[in-house]
């Protein structure tokens, strides 16, 4: 879970820089800062032990949608609705079905 965590905050804090400065008209840094995070980003899932890469892409995609969500409310102060933790539910047991079922 630590990876999933580290990934998603990878992506969403590279890609928060990359908008701060193509949309809000920060420094060319933060797009540099940003985009090396981004980098460091499709390195971090390469370490998860799970043995599918789409499988564990579309964990990552629950676990993105969670974050994002606490990004909105935490960074932009966009605090959430009923239905974006209800739609989080739903992320955290879609990713729970596709890493922990029983397969054969």
């Amino acid at each position: 879970m630590v990876l999933f965590l580290l990934a998603g905050l990878a992506e969403i804090g590279g890609g928060y820089l990359v908008w701060l400065w193509l949309r809000e008209g920060a420094s060319y840094w933060y797009g540099v800062m940003g985009s090396l995070i981004l980098v460091l980003y499709g390195i971090i899932p390469t370490l998860q032990t799970f043995p599918s890469f789409g499988r564990v892409y579309a964990a990552y995609g629950g676990v993105f949608i969670i974050l994002a969500v606490l990004w909105g409310w935490g960074i932009d102060k966009k605090p959430p609705d009923l239905y974006d933790w209800i739609g989080s539910v739903i992320c955290l047991i879609g990713v729970s079905v596709m890493l922990w079922a029983p397969r054969a």
